[in-house]
């Protein structure tokens, strides 16, 4: 049992600048250097460790140094994807097409290739996942860790980039991902790291993927996802899986958001045992309540988010103490760990936040976690 406020992110952290070259290289299908193309994530990874470590993060990633991003990376490991696919535009961003031609004018939606599915989805390729797995236990070693985690797409938010043109019914697709990703699942469970299903199709899914349902169509939709990764974690304890829901991860409007309290009761249905929410942005900061108003199961354990990961701004640690304070005053101090809103490196090459701020920020954050540890604990400042 902890005997402080533990800290943890949502995976994602800015990227160098040599990895990001490496990844895009493969992104336009360049011959690249095998050898020296895994030397270069090795030391990146080697380096966010180490950078976790001295910032105070108790539960690590390895950054995703080696994907793109966190659902497309998958076409290197299933069969059945090629192409790209027309984007999704967010209908908040719809709603405000100024902002949104001067977000594309700026630079703010990255350019990156999302396949289609276009043929049987199967496994073809675990060895990149190994090799994750591989760099980030060595990192943990060289960093002193004993405990991290490692991302994985959830079969929903795959769908919700990367649309099929195989399947006949999106339930069908989303079934075949669930069986294609459970191997994935299982082997990052297996290496003794703690698994994180990244599912923001249960919150930005609804204005995007599904923006011309109504709420209840919606739900309908969101209960078939979590009914597929259940199915997809049959082998998995949920003790070993946290879970990240978030409403998009980039400065906008959100004002179409789905309320936490419309998706909580499907949250608390699927088999992760943890979740990683937004608590900071200024449209959902005020949803902690929610937890008040809900029947939490006793093993449940809260990781709100502590940092908005869109803007500059960087959070004091008495805000960061006093978003803690909220969840721990609603299930047991131990059943809270302090989290970020979103991950910091979404997409290789691009951040809305300063890498150096970002850094600086999840300093912000192991600060108000001590400073809430003290409170909680009853020790002396």
């Amino acid at each position: 049992m902890a005997d402080h406020i533990l800290t943890t992110h949502v995976g994602s952290l800015p990227r160098p600048q040599d990895v990001c070259d490496v990844l895009f290289a493969r992104e336009r299908g360049e011959a690249v250097d095998a050898g020296k193309a895994d030397a270069i994530i090795t030391t990146a990874t080697m380096a966010a460790l180490a950078r976790q470590r001295q910032t105070g993060i108790d539960l690590p990633s390895d950054g995703e140094m080696s994907k793109i991003s966190y659902a497309t990376y998958i076409k290197e490991r299933l069969s059945g994807f090629d192409g790209d696919s027309p984007r999704r535009v967010p209908a908040d961003l719809e709603a405000f097409a100024g902002f949104r031609e001067r977000l594309s004018r700026g630079g703010g939606t990255p350019t990156y290739r999302r396949p289609r599915c276009v043929g049987p989805i199967k496994v073809v390729n675990l060895k990149p996942l190994h090799d994750d797995i591989a760099r980030m236990k060595a990192a943990m070693v060289a960093a002193g860790y004993t405990h991290g985690f490692m991302n994985s797409a959830s079969p929903g938010v795959i769908a919700l980039f990367q649309p099929s043109d195989w399947h006949k019914t999106t339930e069908a697709y989303i079934g075949d991902l669930a069986e294609a990703m459970a191997s994935e699942y299982e082997a990052i469970v297996a290496a003794g790291l703690m698994l994180q299903i990244d599912a923001p199709d249960l919150g930005l899914g609804r204005h995007m993927m599904y923006k011309g349902l109504d709420e209840q169509g919606f739900l309908r939709a969101a209960e078939m996802h979590v009914e597929a990764l259940n199915h997809a974690l049959r082998n998995v304890p949920g003790d070993k899986v946290r879970m990240h829901v978030c409403w998009g991860n980039y400065e906008g409007p959100h004002h179409l958001d789905v309320a936490l309290q419309a998706i909580l009761p499907l949250v608390l249905r699927a088999k992760p045992r943890a979740l990683l929410f937004e608590g900071a942005n200024p449209r959902h900061a005020h949803e902690w309540r929610v937890w008040q108003e809900s029947r939490i199961p006793d093993d449940y354990v809260l990781i709100p988010g502590c940092l908005d990961s869109t803007t500059d701004f960087i959070e004091h640690p008495e805000l960061v103490a006093e978003r803690i304070e909220r969840c721990a005053a609603i299930v047991a101090r131990d059943r809270v760990i302090a989290g970020t809103d979103c991950g910091f490196g979404t997409f290789a090459g691009y951040g809305a936040v300063d890498a150096e701020i970002a850094w600086t920020k999840l300093g912000a954050l192991t600060q108000g976690a001590a400073i809430a540890s003290r409170r909680l604990w009853g020790r002396a400042a």
